[in-house]
């Protein structure tokens, strides 16, 4: 199940800072639920390629379904990234 964002080779990828203190796990899809892929370092920074739908998860960042896709079939909960919103910021990802 790979995830694209149509407009993601016209808009500028950003980077964004995982919470501080926090080794982030990252996940084979959108949810809590999906296979366990690797884990992100203290201090990450992150891409946001797109982002959709999934598992509401509480987190440093408050409570959010979005789940933020960082790779091929890589998905964070949202709800541990500093995107400077409480909603969507990149495209939906299509599947």
């Amino acid at each position: 199940m790979a995830a694209t964002a149509t407009a993601v080779t016209t808009t500028a990828v950003r980077y964004y800072s995982v919470a501080p203190g926090v080794r982030l796990n990252v996940r084979r899809g959108p949810g809590t639920n999906y296979a366990l892929v690797r884990v992100l370092p203290e201090g990450a920074k992150i891409p946001i390629y797109c982002q959709t739908p999934g598992t509401t998860v509480t987190g440093p960042y408050g409570t959010s379904n979005i789940w933020d896709n960082i790779d091929d079939g890589e998905y964070v909960s949202d709800a541990y990234v500093n995107t400077g919103s409480d909603g969507y910021v990149r495209l939906r990802c299509s599947f």
